[in-house]
């Protein structure tokens, strides 16, 4: 279910400011993505500076190594406003489908084909 929709989310919590992989995970806790692995977020960050979509900076950390802190370049705001295109998009539609009435037969009957 998360697929694509984390990343979309992770980049809009990056657009907001400096971040580090540590926190990002915080704040998607505390956004109600709970039962998300930290494991998940570091691959999520991982693909993100593979596909160029961040900026990362180093820096030192008082409890062990340097932390990547990232932020958003150029490609990774371009993605991020493709993404909330997309979703904007696809929520219509959902929208679109929850308001479209429930006398549609194939909807009723469960016909799929």
């Amino acid at each position: 279910m998360y697929k694509g929709v984390l990343e979309g989310v992770v980049l809009e919590i990056i657009s907001r400011g400096e971040t580090y992989g540590y926190e990002i995970a915080k704040k998607l806790h505390q956004m109600g993505f709970e039962g998300l692995a930290e494991q998940t977020v570091y691959a999520l960050l991982l693909r993100l500076e593979k596909n160029r979509l961040v900026h990362i900076t180093k820096k030192p950390s008082e409890m062990g190594p340097p932390r990547k802190f990232y932020r958003l370049n150029e490609r990774g705001v371009e993605e991020l406003a493709a993404f909330w295109a997309r979703w904007d998009y696809l929520s219509g539609c959902i929208q679109n489908l929850r308001n479209s009435g429930r006398d549609d037969g194939d909807l009723q009957s469960g016909n799929q084909g």
